[in-house]
């Protein structure tokens, strides 16, 4: 009896065909122009040195027609370079770590919600079991009026957050850099819930005594995703004020924005937002180049408000008792998930080879023309980038995103550790996601980053970036004293 053949999946190796398709696909022009060149070489060989000769003997140039092709040469080349847009290059960046003073155990944040929340006892259970499945830390900080009891979120100590956040910052940034403050061109500060009078930005130009004739502006209301808003703001500024850089400021300021009430959906914020801050500066000279990090390839974003429920899936709102907070609805991840199918629409003919392209249409075209059912085919992604960042806004986000994008745990080992050691610092998670990859040594030149950021509206926004130059493991930094902790292990519930 002949023994059974193996199936044609068991058999063939269908990674290694895949591969092999892809190579084929985007190296299609290579293999085209190959035997084309071969071709014109042999031809040549044949023909000789007097052939050649005599060939250019007999062409006849005329001095009217050779003018008249090197000024149109010339003309098309002009116009090509001035249309081109300027290089948008990331210098440095530099992430705020709070002291230890700072920080909130498990074991003190339940302690101060039963103590604040002692006539409700269903809202502290809850609570517990946010914080219990949240995947954050033992080690990420609240702002000091939130360790009162009950917390005293006034003026001055947002204030003061806002300072101790925003200024150490841009001290570490000034360090890194070497620039002095009268070399900054632009300021953009995005801070989405804490939006005073003179703004955050007018404050930073008057703690550093910048230029009178500074570009500042002040983004609020924007959410988590306000980073990527910055930084495209600050790109299409660099691109019309040549010779210039830019400092974007992303942080969100705690001590306005505890809420004191019962509503549930109003007390995950409580659970999952921590202290943290970002500052980075951009640049659009030439002579940057050389020591920038990272070079800047696209911002994509896209706005979801026009839909009601997207609009109103995280909301600024009084409860019942008139008490303020942000309420999260339990559409958010369903409207975060169209959100970004409608981002990666966008960026995937940006960024994708043609292998994927390739296989998205012919599975969109078989859809519709022969059997809708089909499965659609997800691009991989993974072909486009080396690393990604996704905004640690909880662990269902990340879940999710690795799930619909088809990620290892590598890929989001990022995002999971900084929600784990930082918490959601808002809009800019993003930047310690780039400094634990920094840290561990991965980041090589070449390396392509993809960061994706949702926010209130409904937002979702990508930026990509290319690695300028191998970055060594810095000597400094949020995660000097325990990226070699890092990766740990994150139980799915951790029982308090």
């Amino acid at each position: 009896m002949p023994e059974n053949l193996p199936s044609f999946s068991n058999s063939v190796k269908l990674k290694y065909v895949k591969l092999g398709y892809q190579y084929l696909v985007n190296h299609i022009l290579t293999f085209l122009l190959i035997p084309i060149i071969f071709a014109v070489a042999v031809e040549i060989l044949r023909l000789g040195p007097e052939e050649m000769l005599n060939i250019w003997n007999s062409l006849h140039f005329d001095l009217v027609q050779v003018l008249c092709s090197s000024f149109l040469v010339i003309f098309i080349a002009t116009v090509y370079f001035m249309s081109k847009p300027r290089a948008i290059y990331l210098v440095d960046y530099a992430c705020y770590k709070a002291p230890v003073t700072c920080r909130v155990p498990f074991s003190t944040f339940m302690e101060h919600s039963r103590l604040i929340l002692k006539d409700n006892p269903k809202s502290v259970d809850f609570q517990m079991r946010i914080l219990e499945r949240s995947g954050l830390g033992e080690e990420t900080c609240l702002p000091p009026a939130i360790h009162y009891i009950p917390p005293t979120p006034t003026m001055e100590a947002a204030r003061g957050e806002a300072e101790v956040v925003i200024f150490s910052c841009i001290d570490s940034l000034m360090q890194k850099t070497g620039i002095k403050p009268k070399d900054i061109d632009i300021l953009i500060v995005n801070c989405s819930l804490f939006s005073p009078t003179p703004s955050l930005s007018a404050m930073v130009v008057n703690k550093y005594k910048l230029r009178s004739n500074i570009k500042s502006y002040n983004l609020s209301g924007m959410g988590c995703s306000a980073g990527l808003i910055s930084i495209d703001l600050a790109r299409d500024l660099l691109q019309v004020h040549p010779n210039s850089n830019a400092l974007v400021i992303s942080t969100e300021i705690i001590t306005p924005n505890y809420y004191k009430g019962s509503e549930r959906a109003m007390l995950l914020p409580n659970c999952l937002f921590r202290m943290g801050g970002a500052a980075i500066l951009l640049s659009n000279k030439s002579r940057d180049s050389r020591r920038a990090k990272y070079k800047l390839v696209h911002v994509v974003r896209t706005h979801k408000g026009a839909d009601d429920k997207a609009f109103k899936c995280v909301y600024e709102q009084e409860d019942p008792e008139g008490k303020v907070g942000i309420n999260l609805s339990k559409d958010l991840m369903v409207i975060a998930g169209e959100a970004l199918k409608s981002n990666i629409t966008t960026i995937g003919p940006l960024v994708l080879p043609a292998s994927e392209q390739l296989l998205f249409l012919f599975t969109l075209i078989g859809r519709k023309i022969f059997n809708p059912k089909w499965k659609p085919y997800i691009p991989d992604f993974k072909q486009a980038f080396e690393h990604f960042c996704i905004h640690a806004g909880g662990r269902a986000v990340i879940d999710e995103l690795q799930k619909n994008l088809q990620l290892s745990a590598e890929h989001v080992e990022a995002s999971r550790m900084t929600l784990h050691r930082f918490g959601n610092t808002s809009s800019s998670s993003l930047w310690y996601e780039l400094g634990y990859i920094e840290a561990k040594g991965r980041m090589k030149k070449g390396d392509r980053v993809w960061q994706i950021a949702f926010g209130s509206g409904f937002k979702c926004n990508s930026a990509v970036w290319k690695c300028n130059r191998t970055i060594k493991t810095p000597v400094d930094g949020p995660w000097l004293d325990c990226i070699e902790r890092y990766p740990v292990h994150i139980p799915e519930i951790v029982k308090l």
